[in-house]
């Protein structure tokens, strides 16, 4: 329970941020640094600094840093992209071609910012000092009724909020809706070509038909952005029509090269998100099952130290818990919105290539993935929508790479 004296302003200052009184992407990041030299760049590590950390630690700081550098890096990307948006709807295609490039280049080198994670931040200190202040209420074993704030009404009931995540970037989102991407619920399959597709995001439905697919995780994620970004993302998916402009002019190889190679940026982006989540947290979960207390121990039988029951962060995503459900001591990692870790980040990734425009590019995009350095031969040992692992003989990889995978992964 949360006593007056804090509930109270918390959440007066929640109410007027358009936030829940929860620690959100915007206050660990957005509004949590400083530039070191305020002439200079403000998307430069080197000129960055945190104003406030739980740990103290160069690892929680530079956990935060990075994703703060990434939107500073790709803010360029939405003038970029509005402009294009405009540019369509005069029918000029040099010009759309133009933002598209661009903004693929942006893209890429957001990519690059978010590969930075691996300098100062190490896996072990964040798995095990730096995740258990980000987690929420949600889905906590200690706290199964939530958390009450006691606001001096009488009639307060217990609230349940998700942990800060990166999920929560209005950035990442607004690279989906301006180049119409649809992210499904987990597990479920596209719409076959023969049945009638839903409309989608970039289709400008006033109506918010187009955005009716988007009711998932990451559309709750827009609950716990600040308010005017999340209506700022309302209004974009409302008139976004870059996807269908390339589609309708579909001759154009230039255009359409240009789009597909964003939708490859992009895509490139959650590869390089499940390669750092199979490091920070797949990899260290299995370390920590594998030295966990005995369940006749003391410490097991009195609840204490048990790593299932605590919630789980990555680093440029989303909160997840390892929690396992009743009946099952050996239950997949979750995330946050009750879907298997893996499975969930993969799908996103594939959903990124869906967008992709002509049969070559769908060929390389959807589903084959990004073509980047091979880490890992993960895809062929999918995890099924339910997160158990698929087995390939004695062991599911040989790859000795330090991202996903390594020796007998599975």
């Amino acid at each position: 329970e949360i006593p007056q004296p804090l509930a109270i302003p918390l959440l007066k200052v929640a109410a007027h941020l358009e936030l829940p009184p929860v620690a959100t992407f915007a206050g660990l990041c957005l509004w949590n640094y400083r530039l070191i030299f305020p002439d200079e760049p403000a998307d430069s590590l080197d000129n960055l600094a945190t104003l406030f950390t739980f740990t103290g630690s160069m690892d929680e700081q530079w956990f935060y840093l990075v994703s703060i550098a990434i939107e500073a890096r790709g803010a360029r990307s939405i003038p970029l992209m509005l402009k294009a948006i405009a540019a369509a709807r005069a029918d000029e295609a040099a010009e759309v071609t133009e933002c598209l490039t661009k903004f693929a280049e942006v893209v890429d080198e957001v990519n690059m910012e978010l590969q930075k994670m691996y300098k100062h931040c190490d896996p072990h200190v964040f798995y095990h000092r730096i995740r258990p202040f980000l987690a929420g209420s949600k889905g906590m074993a200690e706290l199964p009724r939530g958390i009450l704030f006691d606001d001096g009404s009488g009639s307060q009931e217990y609230k349940h909020y998700r942990g800060g995540s990166n999920a929560q970037s209005s950035l990442i989102q607004f690279f989906d809706i301006v180049l119409g991407v649809e992210h499904r619920p987990t597990g479920e399959s596209r719409p076959k070509p023969a049945s009638s597709p839903l409309p989608t995001s970039s289709s400008s439905d006033e109506s918010g038909e187009g955005r009716k697919r988007w009711h998932n995780f990451l559309m709750e994620m827009r609950t716990y952005m600040p308010g005017p970004h999340r209506k700022f993302l309302e209004h974009v998916s409302s008139v976004s029509n870059i996807q269908n402009y390339v589609q309708a002019h579909q001759s154009n190889t230039e255009l359409v090269t240009a789009f597909n190679t964003a939708v490859a940026m992009v895509k490139a982006i959650r590869t390089t998100h499940i390669t750092m989540v199979s490091r920070y947290i797949v990899v260290k979960s299995r370390e920590e099952r594998n030295t966990k207390v005995p369940t006749s121990s003391p410490a097991a039988a009195t609840g204490l130290n048990r790593p299932e029951s605590q919630p789980l962060s990555t680093p440029g995503g989303m909160l997840m818990s390892n929690r396992p459900s009743k009946g099952d001591k050996k239950a997949p990692l979750r995330g946050t919105g009750g879907t298997a870790l893996i499975p969930f980040l993969k799908q996103a990734r594939d959903e990124t290539g869906e967008a992709a425009i002509g049969p070559w590019a769908k060929k390389l995009l959807d589903k084959a993935g990004v073509q980047a350095p091979k880490v890992t031969s993960l895809p062929k040992l999918d995890e099924h929508a339910d997160g158990q692992k698929q087995i390939v003989g004695l062991a599911g990889t040989w790859s000795m790479d330090e991202g996903e995978g390594g020796l007998c992964h599975w």
